[in-house]
């Protein structure tokens, strides 16, 4: 165990290079090192704190497999990545916890009072409220802490901050106080909680699981109390392919584009309810394609076409995770073509009726399959709508694809990640 000070000294003097190498890689040890000093300092600086110090990750996710499948219970397949949440934290033997990310006010959370507040819906206050009563939930009894943060999560990538922060707040609560005793798995339950109940989303559970477990994950959301989560053993540095996460400029927090998302949600759901179901999940595929015709009178034709989105992605999902552990990266990258057709035509998530005129995403995807000339593969990112694409390029045109794409969207849009095999951790301790 390190004091803060010790911690700083240990950090300068390389002895902490082999575990910072480990979750960043040696390629990105610089830049770790430097972010590890820089919070580690933050943290000296703001709060002087006197007891034990430790480093924490909290990465965010990319959506791999099962494009909007996750709302009607069914397979998806997500990874986690190298942007992520870092944090320096000490215990400060009060009943607060203390948290100041870089760039926002200090937060201060009164732990004698985890019941959710309406007035700290949407904030990061009530996620760290949300994970410390889950925790509690559990049986632990949480103390406080100090943490200083910084993030290089992209903010309405698709990548998940806030399943980032979550993760982060749980591993430095687990540390401190539960003696680690929870495992990746529940931690993602945490943050789901704290989400869903404390800060007021609806999310599933994909998110938070992709940023906990790491490494690339197959989730079968059948059961939603207790999803089936597969690890799945493929290392994509081997590919011969690079992740590229491509930022189309549209805006994604755009009004009109909650009701496109509920819309997909709500539609899908009409389909369901004609066989006196709730989701497509519990509706045989078989049933569905025998009633289209009915289906296409009752519910209309777009609804139909992103039910049968749900169906092929779903299983497309579960493809795209068989074809990695058998190291068919071929064949992962013809389902990852395919899914990006079916959101593009089936499931029509890659641009707004209400905005037309606006299609970034179709742009991007358009120009992006001109530059990857029939290999690798491209498809919308995350909800869709707005916001970001994916590419898997192959590394001999990377550097093509990327100054092009920037060319068209502007500097800084195309963002190479790795997909890494730590999930949330304890850095260094």
């Amino acid at each position: 165990m390190y004091s803060c000070n010790q911690l700083l000294q240990t950090l300068e003097s390389g002895q902490c290079d082999a575990p910072l190498s480990a979750v960043y890689t040696a390629e990105g040890l610089v830049r770790a090192k430097a972010r590890a000093l820089h919070v580690t300092q933050a943290l000296a600086d703001a709060f002087s704190p006197k007891g034990a110090a430790a480093l924490f990750s909290g990465p965010g996710r990319t959506e791999l497999g099962g494009n909007h499948t996750d709302h009607q219970r069914g397979h998806v397949l997500c990874a986690s990545v190298d942007m992520d949440m870092l944090a320096c934290a000490a215990p400060n033997g009060l009943n607060v916890i203390r948290v100041q990310s870089e760039g926002y006010p200090t937060l201060e959370v009164d732990l004698s009072d985890l019941s959710p507040r309406p007035e700290e819906a949407n904030s990061s206050a009530a996620l760290v409220r949300g994970v410390a009563a889950g925790v509690t939930q559990r049986g632990y009894a949480v103390g406080g802490f100090d943490a200083c943060a910084v993030s290089n999560v992209l903010s309405g990538s698709g990548l998940s901050s806030s399943a980032a922060y979550e993760i982060l707040m749980g591993n430095i609560i687990n540390h401190f106080f539960c003696e680690g005793k929870l495992d990746a798995v529940e931690l993602a339950k945490i943050g789901q909680y704290a989400e869903n109940v404390h800060f007021g989303k609806l999310s599933g559970l994909m998110d938070q699981m992709g940023s906990s477990v790491g490494g690339a994950v197959a989730i079968d959301f059948g059961d939603p109390a207790d999803p089936v989560v597969r690890p799945i053993s493929y290392d994509f540095a081997q590919s011969g392919h690079a992740l590229c996460i491509v930022d189309t400029g549209s805006d994604h927090s755009a009004k009109h584009l909650t009701e496109d998302y509920s819309n997909i949600t709500r539609e899908m759901r009409s389909v369901a309810v004609h066989f006196s179901r709730q989701l497509l999940r519990e509706v045989p595929e078989a049933d569905f394609r025998a009633a289209i015709p009915a289906l296409r009178r009752e519910c209309g034709d777009r609804a139909v076409l992103r039910a049968l989105h749900f169906y092929d992605d779903d299983r497309r999902a579960v493809q795209e995770a068989d074809a990695l552990e058998r190291g068919d990266f071929p064949g992962f990258l013809a389902l990852v073509n395919a899914s990006g057709v079916s959101s593009s035509l089936h499931l029509q998530n890659t641009w707004s009726t209400a905005d037309p005129r606006q299609q970034a995403i179709p742009v991007a995807l358009a120009f992006g399959r001109e530059l990857l000339e029939g290999t690798g593969a491209i498809r919308v990112h995350g909800g869709g709508f707005a916001g970001t694409i994916q590419a898997f390029v192959p590394l001999e045109k990377l550097d093509t694809f990327r100054d092009r794409m920037e060319a068209l969207l502007g500097p800084g849009m195309c963002h190479v990640l790795r997909v890494r095999p730590q999930g949330g951790c304890v850095v260094v301790s």
